[in-house]
């Protein structure tokens, strides 16, 4: 389905009934990241999946500063509002983690429930994050300069995926062919106007989140597991799961688990009178 959000047209998909969880996939992602998902949630979850802005079939302006998370997370708010939702359970990888968490900073009345994955609320000083913008630029510039495929190899050798080298060949196939299929007018605009440099801190904000959080990291992925560390001591209301045999994208190695744990969690804080979210 196609739905034009503040000047944008998203594509998104609607699939199954009741509780309405709203799925946000990582960068180079898109809809396809969360099929997996679809055998477990549907008897119970209504799933709303969406194509960030300049992933998958939803569109790439020009203006890199028209996907800054805050404005995306503004799309999200009117996409709930188009489909009349009030609230719903969220759940974030990695990029779409730190949308996610800026999306219930921007408006926690939306939110039943916050799960994310492999997530950060953003870098702590203007020096950390102006050095990351810098490092994004560059990157940037590479896919204009050399196209996906080119990038596409660069970012798959980075340390942080260096798990998912244990991942199948069927696996690994598919994981390259959902990343190629991207425009390179949409990374390179994601990295600058959605990169973690570019950004706001929502570190300061944490203690003030009183729905439920799910914090999900792999054990191998020591990065990620002591930002959720720190995030977990400064949230009132959160609970942190370390998937063994995982690194960064614990969705992808340890599927049947990060299912298992999401499915859950979101059950147990749904409320049977507010079931379907609809306003």
């Amino acid at each position: 389905m196609k739905a034009e959000l503040r000047g944008v047209v998203y594509h998104y998909e609607l699939k199954g009934s009741g509780v309405p969880l709203l799925l946000l996939h990582g960068f180079t992602g898109s809809v396809e990241t969360w099929r997996f998902l679809e055998d477990v949630m549907l008897k119970d979850y209504q799933l709303i999946l969406v194509d960030i802005i300049g992933h998958g079939q939803t569109g790439c302006p020009k203006d890199a500063q028209r996907y800054s998370i805050t404005e995306t997370a503004k799309d999200m708010n009117a996409l709930l509002e188009l489909l009349e939702f009030e609230r719903v359970h969220v759940l974030g990888y990695s990029m779409g983690g730190r949308l996610a968490l800026s999306f219930a900073c921007l408006f926690p009345e939306r939110i039943s429930s916050l799960s994310l994955e492999s997530s950060s609320p953003g870098l702590k000083t203007e020096v950390e994050r102006r050095g990351r913008r810098l490092h994004d630029k560059e990157l940037a510039d590479s896919i204009r300069k050399h196209g996906i495929p080119a990038f596409v190899s660069r970012w798959e050798q980075l340390a942080l995926f260096d798990s998912q080298r244990k991942l199948s060949q069927r696996k690994r196939a598919a994981l390259r062919a959902q990343r190629l299929s991207n425009q390179p007018i949409g990374l390179s605009n994601s990295l600058i106007g959605m990169g973690t440099g570019a950004q706001p801190s929502w570190w300061g904000h944490l203690s003030s989140l009183r729905f439920p959080i799910l914090l999900i990291t792999g054990s191998i992925d020591n990065k990620f597991c002591m930002i959720a560390s720190e995030m977990h001591d400064r949230m009132p209301n959160a609970e942190w799961q370390v998937v063994p045999n995982a690194g960064h994208a614990v969705h992808l190695e340890q599927p049947f688990l990060f299912s298992q744990y999401v499915h859950i969690f979101v059950q147990n804080h749904t409320s049977d009178f507010k079931r379907g979210g609809r306003k």
